[in-house]
């Protein structure tokens, strides 16, 4: 009753190709948007900005760039961590050289240099592919951690190994920094997140994401149907590790502010590829839904037992996360391997049908 398309005409190829061709979806995200950029700053505690928002909205960032090479052109990466430091290192390099220059073109920027980097690394998937793509971009991350760690020159020769982010303002505001809010870093994240959130999902749609799905279902298949192998992989390999990167510059500047090379380790690329796993392959509220879930776990976990007067060491947290987790990736590979977004899917249809069952 509350979610039917009835009576909601297409007139014109603009209305069928709609990114959200349903009132009530246009509606949700209104009311989404609404609440993202006005309730959460406005009622959300710093806690709850700082420790659970900016971290959910940086990895749903990096989760939607893996998700647009592994869930819709169907190769597999294990270097989504190292690809993220390519874009801290380049965002530090070229703020530290142009002081002048806004931070927020910089983060935009240093994706470029984390795409170029992925291009190479890309190389090989025309002659391999599944596991063996797999380990060699597993290579990737090891390769790349060594240079973070080995290159004096990225962290401009750093005693400490660590790069740390600048004092920057926009229109007055401090953004980034020590002394930077959390509602200014909030809503630079978030402002970054939906626009290129809007182009991903554009670009997925169009003749670029037919290309890539092409692939994904059957390669041989699409390259007798003239589609050209070696560019549209590497087209893949260079718009995720693109978003991957803005992710990792995100990740320095608006939420830890200081990092060391080892957190873009082998652990970070595989948490991005957990919340794809369960948020869902090929689908992009899916990359939302699986940071949000991950993201927010561990601090459900901790604090849900505080209100019935039970106390959980951090360890135990911990623990209790990594089993829920890789219970639910079990489940999900089984059972649903389109994970949260089929069941979102399968949810709005039975509302389209409710009350009746068919």
């Amino acid at each position: 009753m509350f979610y039917r398309e009835a009576g909601q005409f297409k007139t014109g190829y603009a209305d069928d190709m709609a990114v959200f061709p349903i009132r009530q979806d246009r509606i949700g995200i209104a009311v989404i948007l609404a609440i993202a950029y006005v309730a959460v700053p406005m009622f959300g505690s710093p806690f709850f900005v700082s420790t659970i928002m900016i971290p959910m909205l940086i990895l749903t960032m990096a989760a939607i760039g893996l998700n647009i090479l592994t869930g819709y052109a169907g190769l597999i990466s294990l270097g989504t961590g190292a690809f993220m430091g390519v874009g801290a290192y380049a965002c530090f390099k070229l703020a530290t050289a142009f002081p002048d220059v806004n931070v927020l073109v910089w983060v935009l920027a240093s994706g470029f240099f984390s795409a170029a980097v992925g291009v190479v690394f890309g190389l090989p998937s025309l002659r391999i592919k599944g596991l063996y793509l797999a380990v060699a971009t597993l290579a990737a991350q090891f390769f790349l951690q060594w240079c973070f760690v080995r290159v004096g020159w990225l962290t401009n020769y750093s005693s400490s190994g660590s790069i740390e982010a600048a004092r920057r303002s926009l229109l007055g505001v401090q953004i980034t920094g020590p002394g930077a809010s959390e509602t200014a870093r909030y809503l630079c994240v978030l402002t970054l997140l939906v626009a290129l959130t809007w182009i991903a999902s554009n670009i997925v749609r169009g003749r670029i994401g037919r290309k890539w799905m092409m692939v994904r279902d059957m390669d041989i298949a699409a390259e007798l149907m003239g589609v050209r192998l070696l560019p549209t992989k590497l087209l893949a390999f260079a718009v995720s590790s693109y978003f991957c990167g803005v992710a990792g510059a995100m990740l320095l500047f608006f939420h830890y502010g200081s990092m060391e090379s080892i957190a873009f380790n082998i652990e970070l690329s595989f948490q991005v590829l957990f919340m794809v796993i369960i948020g869902g392959l090929g689908s992009m509220i899916g990359s939302y839904l699986g940071a949000g879930f991950i993201a927010a776990l561990p601090v459900v976990i901790k604090f849900a037992p505080q209100i019935l007067g039970i106390e959980l060491p951090s360890a135990v947290v911990d623990q209790v996360t990594v089993m829920i987790i890789g219970g639910l990736i079990i489940f999900f590979l089984i059972v649903e391997p389109h994970g949260f977004a089929r069941l979102w899917q399968i949810g709005k249809q039975k509302l389209r049908v409710w009350p009746f069952p068919y």
